[in-house]
């Protein structure tokens, strides 16, 4: 069996049923929008329905059963005693339904996504991949004109890029928040043009093998005022002061905390909104975070994002971000594409 569902087994008090279809994915390689894991002592039974029981039968090392479309009925039928089920995937109903058999449905948060959270030399490579893809996109994009073009128009021609450097889908939808829109931290593009004197944050990330890159840069529409040029500064300098924190061992609040007292040690203090970054691989916002309140300890082998940000209201923002990867005695910075202050036409 493999080396993912034998980590999972030693952290086991029961079987596990695993229906989050990421983490499906994780153990077995398989996509489905409709399967389940059982992982046991002694073997691996995959559960999944008709449209998908031919390609389940290929893989390697678990046992397919075919089940009906109501996949969680079907699984109920075939259980007994203590099983623990993923508490954050199943609804309130999907438990009515384990418990209606003969098993013990035990709730569990979190086992196979803490497993997830170090990644292995296969899902590293597959990252630095969509992160190089991800850097060339930028760099192409970094060249077009921005100002009098609208934010929807750029967010378009950015996925086009990403997708010509070998993209096999977007991380997460295409943000470029030009202007008062740049200061909300998850804005959506509209049809406003980029006007000159504007920062235009730009976030983004391609997908390659099912991993994710995640970037953002600020670039600047002709000269900014003074006021935008010092957020940009400070957001700088604190993202720096935060790689440098970065290492095995830093608990996410601390991390966070020295971003966050670079910023607050300015006239900007209180406009850093959100936390300073979290775990990217499978999906774009996993485990660990930092943030204020994180219990989390950083550790070898974690891919985070690194992304203070200051957002002035109807004014403008700035956010920058880089994917690190997590080392004992520091990070190493995957991505390359240039942060300092870029001008574009």
């Amino acid at each position: 069996m493999n080396e993912r569902v034998e980590r999972l087994r030693a952290a086991l008090a029961e079987p596990l049923l695993v229906t989050n279809p990421v983490n499906v994915r994780y153990l077995t390689g398989f996509r489905s929008t409709n399967a389940a894991v059982l992982v046991e002592p002694d073997r691996v039974r995959l559960f999944t329905d008709f449209r998908y029981a031919e390609k389940a039968r290929r893989l390697d090392g678990v046992d397919v059963i075919e089940t009906s479309r109501n996949l969680l009925a079907s699984i109920a039928g075939q259980l007994a005693g203590r099983v623990a089920f993923e508490a954050d995937t199943v609804t309130y109903a999907g438990w009515e339904t384990l418990r209606s058999g003969d098993a013990e449905p035990v709730p569990r948060r979190r086992t196979v996504e803490r497993l997830r959270a170090v990644k292995d030399e296969e899902e590293l490579d597959a990252i630095r991949r969509a992160v190089a893809v991800t850097d060339r996109a930028f760099e192409r994009f970094a060249r077009e004109r921005f100002t009098g073009r609208s934010e929807r128009e750029l967010a378009w021609r950015l996925e086009q890029l990403l997708r010509e450097e070998g993209a096999e889908a977007m991380a997460f939808p295409v943000v470029v928040a030009a202007g008062p829109t740049a200061a909300s931290p998850h804005a959506d593009p509209g049809g406003r043009p980029v006007g000159r004197g504007e920062t235009v944050v730009v976030d983004a990330g391609a997908e390659v093998d099912g991993y994710c890159a995640d970037c953002t840069r600020t670039f600047a529409a002709g000269e900014l005022d003074a006021r935008l040029r010092a957020a940009y500064d400070v957001c700088l300098d604190a993202q720096l002061a935060a790689l440098a924190a970065v290492r095995a061992g830093v608990h996410g609040r601390d991390a966070d905390a020295v971003a966050r007292g670079r910023i607050d040690a300015t006239e900007f203090a209180g406009l850093f909104g959100h936390g300073l970054g979290h775990g990217v691989g499978l999906v774009v916002h996993e485990e660990p975070v930092m943030r204020p309140e994180s219990e989390d300890v950083l550790a070898p082998g974690n891919v985070v994002s690194v992304e203070p940000g200051i957002y002035l209201p109807g004014e403008g923002g700035v956010r920058i971000e880089d994917i690190v990867l997590v080392a004992e005695d520091g990070c190493d910075v995957l991505t390359r594409f240039p942060k300092e202050r870029t001008a574009v036409t």
